[in-house]
C-alpha cells in the first residue's frame, strides 16, 4: 500500500462546500482491526450532521466523514482469523469512509452478498445494521402487525419496508410525494401515505393502529406517533430531523401500556455492533443473496464531488441510496 491516500475531510463545521479533498497517512490495521481499500462508499444523514459540527465522532474514531463502505481487504490486524486479504467485503465503519483505505473492526464487515457488485454492497451496512437492530431487535416486529416507517423513500425507508414486508408484517409509510409513494408501494408498502395531502394519524387510526412505528423526524411528530399507536405499540426513534424536543402526555403511555424506545448506532461498542451483524449474517443476508432484498440505488458522485452528494442529500430529492466512488470497482 502506498503511505498516502486521497481522503475527504471537514475543514471546519459549516455546509457541503467545508468538504475538501486532501493526503492523509493510510492506516493501519490494529488488533482485531482490517484495512480496506474501499471501490465505494456509502452517504448518510449522520455525515452531514458531523460536516455542520452536530454529530462529534468516538474519541477513538477517524475524524473523516464516511460510516459504510466496500471494497477489498488488504491487511489483517493480530487476532483476526476469520478475514482474509483479498476478500471483497461490506462493512460498518467508526468513520473514515471517505478515503481510498479505512481500518474498521473485523466482526463489523459483512461478505458481499452473492452476485451484488460493490457499489450496491456500500449501501448496505449503515441503513440494515440500523434497520435490523432497531426495528426487529428494539422493536420487536412480528409477522402480521402493523407497521409504520416515515421517510419511506429514504434509504433507512427502502430497507425497512423490504425487511417489514419479508418478515410478514404489514407495512405503512409517509412519503412527501406522489412519485415518492409510488416507489414505497412498489417495494412492498400496504399503504404509503402523501404527508403533504394525508395526516398518517387518522390512517392508522382506522387500521386500528401502529403495533410499531420508526421515526426519524421527531419534533411534533412524537405527539402524533404516540397518538397512532394501538394498544401495546412500540415507537422507535433513530433521528430527529424536526428535532428532539416535543410535548407529550405521558398518561396514554400508561392507559394504553405503550414503550418508546430508540437508539443511535455509531457510539455502541463493537461488541454491540459485532452481534447485529451476526444476526444480520444469519437472517438477513440470506434474502439480499436470493435477491428478495436489494439496496434502492439513488445516484453516485466521484470522492472529490462529496460536498455535490451532500447537497444532493440534504435537498431531500432523492430516492433511496447515494454513493461515492472512491476506485470505481465492481
Amino acid at each position: 500500500m502506498a503511505g498516502t491516500m486521497r481522503a475527504i475531510e471537514i475543514s471546519k463545521p459549516g455546509g457541503p462546500e467545508v468538504l475538501r479533498e486532501v493526503k492523509r497517512p493510510v492506516p493501519d490495521a490494529h488488533a482485531g482491526e482490517v484495512v480496506i481499500r474501499i471501490a465505494w462508499a456509502g452517504v448518510n444523514r449522520p455525515d452531514a450532521l458531523q460536516r455542520a459540527g452536530m454529530y462529534a465522532p468516538p474519541p477513538s474514531a477517524s475524524d473523516l466523514p464516511g460510516l459504510e463502505a466496500a471494497g477489498e481487504i488488504v491487511a489483517v490486524g493480530t487476532g483476526v482469523s476469520d478475514r482474509s486479504v483479498g476478500e471483497r467485503v461490506c462493512a460498518l465503519l467508526p468513520g473514515g469512509g471517505y478515503a481510498e483505505y479505512v481500518a474498521t473492526p473485523a466482526a463489523h464487515c459483512l461478505p458481499v452478498p452473492g452476485p451484488m457488485d460493490l457499489r450496491r454492497a456500500a449501501c448496505l451496512p449503515e441503513t440494515f445494521f440500523t434497520v435490523w437492530s432497531n426495528v426487529f431487535g428494539r422493536g420487536g416486529l412480528q409477522g402480521g402487525e402493523r407497521f409504520l416507517v416515515h421517510g419511506g423513500s429514504s434509504g433507512i425507508g427502502t430497507t425497512a419496508i423490504q425487511l417489514a414486508r419479508e418478515f410478514g408484517a404489514r407495512v405503512f409509510t409517509t412519503a412527501g410525494s406522489a412519485e415518492k409513494c409510488d416507489v414505497c408501494r412498489d417495494l412492498g408498502a400496504e399503504r404509503a401515505i402523501n404527508y403533504r395531502e394525508e395526516d398518517f394519524v387518522s390512517v392508522l387510526q382506522e387500521e386500528g393502529g401502529a403495533d410499531l412505528i420508526l421515526d426519524m423526524v421527531g419534533g411534533d411528530y412524537i405527539p402524533r406517533n404516540v397518538k397512532c399507536l394501538a394498544d401495546d405499540g412500540r415507537l422507535v426513534q433513530i433521528a430527529f430531523l424536526s428535532g428532539p424536543r416535543a410535548e407529550l402526555n405521558f398518561a396514554q403511555v400508561m392507559t394504553r401500556r405503550l414503550t418508546i424506545t430508540g437508539s443511535t448506532l455509531r457510539p455502541q461498542s463493537d461488541l454491540a455492533k459485532a452481534r447485529i451483524a451476526e444476526g444480520l449474517r444469519a437472517d438477513v443476508w440470506p434474502l439480499l443473496e436470493a435477491g428478495k432484498v436489494a439496496p434502492v440505488m439513488d445516484s453516485q458522485f466521484p470522492l472529490a464531488a462529496a460536498s455535490e452528494a451532500h447537497a444532493r442529500m440534504e435537498s431531500s430529492d432523492h430516492v433511496g441510496k447515494i454513493v461515492l466512488e472512491v476506485s470505481g470497482e465492481t
